[in-house]
């Protein structure tokens, strides 16, 4: 295991150095989950302790208030340089989209908005291939276009740990340094790290007198905990390894239509 992690991290880490030698400027976007925590924990490992570049928060203003307690926490303890990037209003985005779907477009717009003002060439991004189908068609260095869009049917080979980090002028690249891990490799780093965590991943009781825990998160209205007994990492990894729901199971806008996700990732989300 500890070999298997060892390469894990040792391939996301040269992924954050060799954007980090070819993109300027730089950021990342920090959702403040297990995955972007984990991936900002291999920032700091890459520049010996230090994060050489901005984080940021797409702030609908609808995060749980855990969710911005922890992130108060990591800013203090970690000394980040944190933009927290409002995201423009729900009446602002396509009425055509379903209001879930609507409502989480807001953070796509709000990357936008993050783009334009900080002028990033390249930005990081927390995603794995193996937590939503259309993931796994991403590449580590992803080209978007000017206007943010991506094209999952047009994307460059990646072969022997070569990323082509040349695109046109007023585009971007998302980069993806953990897109390779899982779900249990991020707990499992997690926990031979110590990386601290948000207390809403461990089984809690809710109003009903039910165990629950989330597995992902995101914005209040948009987010719901699945059934769970899990109160600590050991206990979250072994739920894993037997369990048949999706680690996206609590996202209410991924079961609006089928194409619901795709259509947001289509336009520039995350």
């Amino acid at each position: 295991m500890h070999n298997y992690l060892d390469e894990l991290e040792a391939k996301s880490i040269y992924i954050i150095r060799e954007a980090y030698n070819k993109l300027n400027p730089l950021g990342m976007m920090w959702s403040i989950g297990k995955d972007s925590t984990a991936l900002l924990w291999m920032v700091r490992k890459a520049f010996y302790g230090r994060v050489p570049f901005p984080v940021a928060l797409l702030d609908t203003e609808q995060e749980m208030d855990e969710v911005y307690a922890f992130r108060d926490r990591l800013i203090k303890e970690w000394d980040l340089d944190c933009i927290n990037q409002m995201c423009p209003p729900e009446e602002d985005m396509d009425q055509t989209l379903p209001p879930n779907t609507r409502a989480a477009m807001r953070k796509t717009e709000g990357l936008k908005l993050l783009l334009q003002e900080h002028k990033f060439k390249g930005i990081f991004g927390g995603i794995r291939r193996d937590e939503q189908g259309l993931r796994a068609k991403e590449r580590v260095f992803s080209p978007r276009s000017i206007d943010g869009s991506w094209d999952f049917k047009d994307q460059p080979p990646e072969f022997w740990d070569q990323y082509k980090t040349e695109f046109p002028e007023g585009a971007h690249l998302r980069v993806h340094p953990i897109l390779h891990w899982t779900e249990k490799d991020i707990w499992r780093y997690h926990q031979r790290e110590g990386i601290p965590f948000c207390d809403l991943y461990l089984a809690h009781e809710n109003d009903k007198g039910e165990m629950v825990r989330y597995r992902s998160l995101g914005e209040k209205n948009l987010t719901f905990p699945v059934p769970s007994k899990a109160s600590s990492i050991e206990e979250i990894i072994q739920e894993l390894e037997t369990t048949n729901t999706s680690e996206r199971e609590g996202r209410s806008m991924d079961k609006e239509t089928e194409d619901s996700f795709e259509k947001l990732r289509a336009r520039g989300y995350m």
